[in-house]
């Protein structure tokens, strides 16, 4: 099971750091250890780090409208997103 991190920009750290909308959209895919983490220089900058069960599920399902509805939710800056795998 790889560990990912996701990195990008949000609109609001506090929004983001509120929701509930990761455990509700990564849950149903596998995704266990969910933590969150907030640049300390800048706090618009905030990933997660996670483990993934199936790596193609969850990137098939980043490619979906409730992907998109979920980031959209959380003020997160799609454009910004980053996705690394634990090597």
């Amino acid at each position: 099971m790889p560990t990912i991190i996701g990195h990008h920009d949000v609109k609001d750290k506090d929004n983001w750091l509120a929701s509930s909308k990761r455990e509700e959209f990564f849950g149903p895919l596998g995704v266990t250890n969910i933590r969150t983490f907030v640049d300390p220089q800048n706090a618009t900058r905030v990933a997660v780090l996670m483990d993934v069960a199936d790596m193609d599920a969850l990137m098939g399902a980043m490619q979906s409208e409730e992907a998109a509805e979920a980031m959209a939710h959380d003020g997160v800056l799609p454009e910004t997103l980053v996705i690394l795998v634990e090597a």
